[in-house]
């Protein structure tokens, strides 16, 4: 049996998904996780992604303190989820979930944070994600390489300078850690009052080395409601078979 192999067999993976925001920018009364696409909410699909993979010993739900809906979801029956109080900040209920996990996991377990308004991941990508991961040794990400052409804009918005796409790529979830430096890298971001955007930011800000892992372009966030309908033909399409 190879290295990588028998590394991939022993290793436990878990899962966190921050669901605590209220959608501002979706220009909407409810909480973007619950609008519904497809026959069900961004937050199911995005969570039975994660239950789909037999790798994922158990997924923690970081849910905002006043949340009633999450309950009322099937998909929260599943025995291998958990539930944790959220905060403020989506680096905060990211460390809600991994402070949830360390009383069950091993610090050198991974964990996989995936945002609950990326809907359409595929179980290959994840599957190969961590498969990347436990063969590198090397915490990683989902990410699709830019195409397009880049500009550099002046606040004055004049464009400054063009820039080399072929070393540009766009972060996706999920993002895939060491359980304990994941935890370690946050909390030193926080205390430093630096801005994390992402885990990666967090871990790159650690000195940690993080690898790109090429995902696939339907595995966008809705972030704004013309979001909606590409992520609800990516569902769709999946559901049919059709290749994308």
């Amino acid at each position: 049996m190879s290295t990588a192999v028998s590394a991939l067999q022993e290793s436990r993976c878990w899962a966190v998904l921050p669901a605590a925001g209220t959608g501002s920018r979706m220009g909407a009364e409810l909480p973007k996780q619950y609008m519904q696409l497809a026959g069900a909410t961004l937050l199911e699909h995005s969570l039975q992604a994660l239950l789909d993979c037999t790798r994922i010993t158990s997924v923690v739900v970081a849910l905002h303190p006043q949340d009633a809906r999450a309950r009322e979801l099937a998909v929260f029956r599943d025995a291998r989820v958990q539930t944790t109080v959220g905060g403020e900040q989506r680096s905060d209920s990211v460390l809600a979930g991994l402070d949830a996990l360390s009383e069950q996991a091993a610090p050198q377990d991974w964990v996989l944070v995936h945002d609950a308004a990326r809907p359409c991941l595929r179980s290959t990508d994840i599957e190969q994600l961590i498969e990347s991961v436990i063969a590198r040794d090397t915490g990683g990400i989902l990410a699709e390489p830019i195409v397009d052409t880049v500009k550099q804009a002046s606040v004055d918005a004049l464009v400054e300078r063009t820039l080399d796409r072929t070393t540009l790529w766009r972060a996706q979830t999920p993002q895939m850690f060491r359980i304990d430096e994941l935890r370690r890298a946050l909390r030193e971001a926080q205390e430093q009052a630096l801005v994390v955007t992402d885990e990666a930011s967090a871990m790159e800000l650690a000195g940690y080395p993080v690898q790109l892992v090429a995902g696939h372009a339907g595995n966008l966030k809705v972030t704004v409601p013309a979001d909606l309908p590409l992520a609800a033909w990516y569902l769709q399409a999946s559901s049919a078979g059709v290749s994308q």
